[in-house]
């Protein structure tokens, strides 16, 4: 199996998670700040190739109907300049409600606000990664052999 890097595109700091070599579980891997020259892009394709990461997933931010938003939109300009840095498909996936979710495991552990705001985006880009894997393990186990 190949390794894959989840992330949560945020305006300063974009979450990082990485799977085992097994495709199964994922691993909460820090943060990178987003900077408007790009640098944030040369860094992500050096941790793409250090780590051996073969596809990249980001987290794109749909309203609760489904529909996308301001946000989104954003996220969706991200993804097409990381297509453009990367020589690993990049796809999106659905993280409705992943930082709501991310704040209140940090909430549960009893983190002061400041550590909560320091964790949150690579237990958001986690919880991104972890569905994406466990989506793919279902679909995988559904197919016939």
């Amino acid at each position: 199996m190949t390794r894959i890097l989840g992330l949560d595109f945020g305006d300063r700091r974009i979450g990082l998670a990485l799977s085992d070599e097994l495709g199964l579980t994922a691993q909460p891997a820090g943060v990178i700040h987003n900077q408007a020259d790009g640098g944030h892009l040369g860094a992500l394709a050096q941790l793409c190739q250090e780590r051996g990461v073969e596809r990249v997933v980001v987290g794109l931010p749909r309203n609760m109907d489904g529909s996308l938003g301001e946000r989104a939109r954003l996220t969706l300009e991200f993804v097409e300049a990381l297509r453009g840095a990367l020589d690993v498909p990049v796809e999106t996936w659905d993280e409705r409600l992943t930082t709501v979710q991310a704040e209140r495991s940090l909430r549960a552990r009893g983190l002061t606000h400041k550590r909560r705001k320091a964790r949150r985006d690579t237990i958001a880009a986690q919880l991104i990664l972890q569905g994406y894997l466990d989506a793919r393990c279902r679909q995988r186990d559904s197919t016939p052999s």
